[in-house]
């Protein structure tokens, strides 16, 4: 069978792997994480627990991994039907749910799908976000281009179809028709970003909905008040407005009005792309509640969220959560960063609205942020750059050839732009890897310093210090920053290169971004508390 309950393994092993259960589930659209409190029975835990080998199936022909980190693929399915295809009761649909009049609205769609790439060594991770409405080439499905949404709906139906001779229960076949629809999304996804998928967890709006049951209230914040009017209960595909009415500020929510913050794409300014940074805050609201409550602590109240997980979600089978766990200690503490891959516009293909993307430029943002493709060494390390530097005249020379001081800087800095200077952050990347520093992270900035900042992790406070001088500011230790980088923020008030650097121009293709930027849809969501979005 495609699922199966696994009831394998008869060793102890502490709530490290339960808290990962947990995790896998409510991360879908809620937290992962990680506790080593006590010792439970490896059986309690595991029996009924709803697995899958989709996984296994999609290694072949995966890009190759550099080293032990993880990439956990986290799919959020809108579907009104449980894990055997039976729909659910029309009153739960609307009135929980808030999801539209009955079971028949929409399909297996799958409307969240996040990466986590968690480091092998620890530090940031990095969740990315893939805007469900992205136009890509899909895998296993029938093979042509479609929202990246309806791989796993195709792929399901088309095995449906193959599937519908041989007298399957109406159980077997909707499992065996949902794990083509897994190996679909999973295949279309590591394709699309060009790294390998390690593990995955599966839920649908039901589970989302009793995973959020066991934990309200949950605190959220909204940048400003919404107000989304049910406008029809009518049998649409979409199911029209959640209902919901929240202040700005923040908020308390239950379970049906938790489901209704995540799923919320009307009335927003961003639409769909603001629903992405929704689910993106709210797994750092359950993360900081789980945390602050001591739920990790509490053998009842995780027993409790354990029974959810087994009803309602489903596993890669391959899934080792005690390794997983060991790997990953700074899911709970914050160190997460939400970011949302960008799009490059939007078009109509057969009368429905899509996003288009650049597929080298998401490749080359996910490869860069994954270490996949290594930042390329500093120009003074490079034969080619020695041998230009010997044949410039001194008088002609960049001035951002040397830092302040004189001396060449060790280091990698990250540069994000707060200010309104087209192409700054990449432009200043280089004239800072001009003086020594290697090249980091570019991008946008999520906060917006008037003046520009300069933090640093351990070890980087003399290349910080030298950093800061160029723009006349002071270098500040960051709990945030990795160790050995530099982090720069060019504030609001930037108004160029300092009249010191040399300072760049965008690439030389005459594109419009520069080479090494890294750009965003919209400002990252930091988890480690409540942190408010549109």
């Amino acid at each position: 069978m495609a699922e199966q309950q696994s009831g394998r393994g008869r060793g102890r092993v502490s709530p490290l792997v339960a808290a990962g259960r947990v995790a896998a589930c409510t991360a879908s659209l809620a937290v992962l994480g990680t506790s080593g409190f006590t010792w439970y029975a490896y059986h309690s835990l595991t029996d009924g627990l709803s697995t899958s080998q989709a996984v296994e199936a999609i290694r072949k022909g995966a890009p190759p991994h550099l080293d032990n980190s993880v990439n956990l693929l986290l799919i959020g399915l809108d579907s009104r039907f449980d894990m055997d295809g039976n729909p659910l009761p029309d009153n739960v649909v609307s009135e929980d749910l808030h999801a539209g009049s009955s079971s028949n609205i929409g399909g297996y769609n799958t409307n969240t799908l996040m990466v986590m790439h968690i480091p092998a060594n620890g530090g940031k991770v990095t969740a990315l976000s893939i805007p469900r409405d992205d136009y890509v080439q899909t895998v296993g499905a029938d093979g042509r281009m479609h929202k990246i949404k309806e791989a796993y709906e195709i792929a399901k139906y088309a095995a449906e179809q193959k599937l519908g001779g041989k007298k399957l229960s109406h159980a077997e076949l909707e499992r065996q028709s949902r794990e083509a629809g897994r190996k679909s999304t999973l295949a279309t996804v590591q394709q699309f970003l060009g790294i390998p998928i390690d593990h995955f967890a599966e839920v649908n709006l039901i589970g989302f909905y009793d995973i959020a049951k066991a934990l309200e209230p949950i605190q959220v914040c909204l940048n400003n008040a919404v107000s989304d009017p049910i406008v029809s209960r009518t049998a649409t595909r979409e199911g029209g407005g959640t209902g919901l009415r929240l202040p700005a500020g923040i908020s308390s929510l239950n379970a049906s009005d938790a489901l209704s913050f995540v799923r919320q794409r009307h009335n927003l300014p961003g639409g769909d792309l603001d629903r992405t940074h929704r689910q993106q805050a709210f797994i750092s609201s359950v993360e900081y509640k789980l945390k602050q409550d001591g739920v990790f602590g509490d053998l009842g109240r995780m027993q409790s969220l354990f029974d959810v997980v087994k009803k309602d979600v489903v596993l890669d089978s391959s899934w080792n959560i005690l390794d997983f766990a060991q790997q990953a200690p700074n899911l709970t503490g914050g160190n997460v960063e939400f970011n949302t891959l960008p799009i490059s516009g939007f078009k109509t293909v057969g009368g429905e609205a899509v996003n288009t993307v650049d597929p080298a430029l998401i490749k080359r943002i996910v490869q860069q942020l994954t270490g996949h493709d290594p930042a390329p060494p500093p120009p003074a390390a490079t034969a080619a750059t020695a041998a230009t530097a010997a044949e410039t005249p001194a008088a002609t020379a960049p001035a951002a050839t040397a830092a302040p001081g004189g001396e060449r800087l060790t280091g990698t800095v990250d540069v994000f732009n707060a200010s309104s200077v087209g192409h700054a952050a990449g432009a200043e990347s280089r004239a800072l890897v001009a003086l020594g520093l290697t090249e980091g992270r570019i991008g946008t900035s999520g906060s917006h310093p008037k003046s520009t900042t300069v933090g640093y992790g351990s070890g980087a406070r003399a290349a910080a210090e030298q950093v800061a001088a160029r723009y006349g500011v002071a270098a500040t230790a960051s709990d945030s920053a990795p160790a050995g980088h530099v982090v720069v923020v060019l504030g609001s008030s930037y108004a160029g290169p300092p009249a010191t650097g040399a300072g760049s121009t965008p690439g030389s293709d005459g594109s419009d971004e520069p080479e090494s930027a890294l750009p965003m849809q919209g400002p990252a969501v930091k988890a480690g508390g409540i942190p408010c979005v549109n």
